[in-house]
């Protein structure tokens, strides 16, 4: 099967196509036709050698930890009903800029029918966390949600379940054609980033009541932090 390959740290310009052994099931694992990568951004910087200190990634490597596809064959003690479905699936933090890749069969989330196999790889990250976020902090009618990085993976996912549970939703995006479209997914009020003096405007809302402050950028910035009860 072809992969891209990663032949050392670097740009965009390290990534090779390459020739691999197609995989085999084991047992309990499925493989997948890949048809959609799930690429994040902290993927680009493991490849530009940030984080090694936290991700075990050395080159030669194929990137990619979330993939969408059709299941092409099933393992020992795997359900044969999984084959021939359309799947979303993590398979770690390599393997997936490929043909096909190889994982365990409890890692498997079926795709409906109507929603695109592109459309769905696109959730298998950020989809996981924005759901997470939602039911620990369960924003609702009468509260107010400010969502930075809001016009992200993340953040629009964000701005449309806050938006969907009744709260209140103030996004902060960087120009003109991010900031309408978080409107447009029902953020409520918008401030610009790219606005010098930005943080200031966002400090009042942080102090009238902003109950839940959400970062999908990972920016650690203080004033950022959920106010006290």
């Amino acid at each position: 099967m072809r992969v891209a390959l990663v032949r050392e740290l670097g740009g965009p310009e390290v990534l090779v196509p390459a020739e691999m052994p197609d995989p085999v099931p084991g047992p309990g694992e499925v493989v997948i036709d890949v048809s959609q990568v799930d690429t994040l951004f902290v993927e680009t910087q493991i490849r530009s050698g940030a984080f090694s200190d936290h991700f075990p990634v050395r080159p030669p490597y194929v990137p990619g930890g979330g993939i969408a596809g059709t299941v092409s064959t099933v393992g020992e003690g795997v359900d044969a009903g999984w084959a021939g479905r359309r799947v979303i699936a993590s398979v770690g933090f390599t393997g997936g800029y490929a043909e096909q890749a190889a994982t365990a069969a409890d890692h498997l989330v079926p795709v409906p029918d109507g929603l695109g196999l592109r459309e769905a790889a696109a959730l298998t990250h950020d989809g996981v966390t924005a759901a997470a976020l939602m039911e620990a902090t369960a924003p609702g009618p009468g509260e107010r949600v400010l969502i930075l990085g809001a016009s992200g993976g993340m953040g629009t996912l964000l701005v449309q379940l806050a938006h969907a549970a009744g709260a209140h939703v103030v996004a902060v995006a960087r120009g003109d054609r991010k900031t309408a479209l978080v409107r447009e997914l029902g953020a409520d009020d918008v401030i610009d980033g790219a606005d010098t003096g930005w943080n200031r405007r966002v400090r009042p809302w942080k102090r009238r009541a902003a109950r839940r402050t959400w970062c999908s950028t990972g920016s650690a910035a203080p004033w950022a932090r959920p106010p006290s009860p």
